[in-house]
């Protein structure tokens, strides 16, 4: 097979593995008789997406900014507070051990504190995002600031470096590609983190047009819903694998692709 015959078949695998399960989602529903409020079929989500789809792209649009938000400021946090956790020893063992535990909560037991504080609405799905979203972040650019070799800073403080200056020049360089591989993964998370706030307690967004079709037990409108957010969470993954590629092009200089 020539080389541009298999990068043409890598990207063509996905979709064919997506078409794939959908033929046998659909087949298995027919020849099982599954009924529609267990299990509709992808040509009737598929239908339901088509007639819904003002309706869904409005839901969405809710879901997708406040997730956004969330995540820019998980990313902000995150970069610091990481920043700071790989670089200082103290800080580490200070705040490592609380981190670990706050991360442990789960985090729809939040969200109806949440709304105590705050109230219903968009802020909560704000705030759960963030919360859901950040401790990835923190986690690998610390990874990615105590991968610095002890010689290569032996090196450095002898050739005059102070710690500021190894910590920007070598730190943050070396933490670039564990910082947008966390990005990946907090992305996806908050989504989880918004959906699942709109779930709970929330008057807007996709995970409330699911609960409302649930209790109406329209099954073919709840799974569009999980639909829109699956893709709008392959498109925000794809916007940071991109940005990845080009921030950190020289961490791929030696990728071979299979």
């Amino acid at each position: 097979m020539s080389d541009l015959r298999r990068e043409a078949l890598r990207h063509a695998m996905p979709w064919l593995v997506l078409a794939g399960l959908l033929i046998i989602w659909e087949v298995c529903c027919i020849v099982f008789q599954v009924p529609e409020i267990i299990l509709p079929k992808p040509t009737k989500i598929f239908a339901v997406f088509v007639q819904r789809f003002d309706v869904l792209m409005a839901y969405c649009w809710d879901t997708l900014w406040t997730t956004t938000i969330g995540f820019l400021l998980a990313i902000a946090f995150g970069l610091l507070l990481g920043l700071a956790v790989g670089a200082s020893p103290f800080i580490y063992s200070g705040l490592y051990p609380l981190l670990i535990a706050f991360n442990a909560i789960p985090k729809v037991a939040i969200v109806p504190i949440l709304m105590i504080w705050v109230g219903v609405g968009s802020l909560p799905a704000v705030i759960t995002a963030f919360v859901i979203s950040f401790f990835p972040i923190v986690v690998n650019v610390a990874t990615g600031l105590a991968t610095i070799e002890p010689e290569m800073r032996d090196v450095l403080r002898s050739l005059g470096a102070t710690r500021l200056e190894i910590l920007t020049k070598v730190g943050i360089p070396r933490a670039m590609p564990y910082l947008f591989a966390s990005l990946k993964v907090a992305i996806t998370l908050a989504f989880i983190g918004s959906v699942i706030s709109e779930t709970v307690g929330g008057n807007n967004g996709i995970g409330f047009l699911m609960l409302s079709a649930s209790a109406r037990n329209d099954a073919p409108t709840t799974f569009a819903g999980l639909f829109a957010i699956a893709i709008m969470g392959v498109a925000m993954y794809a916007v940071c694998a991109m940005v990845e590629k080009r921030m950190t092009r020289w961490a791929f200089r030696g990728e071979i692709v299979a």
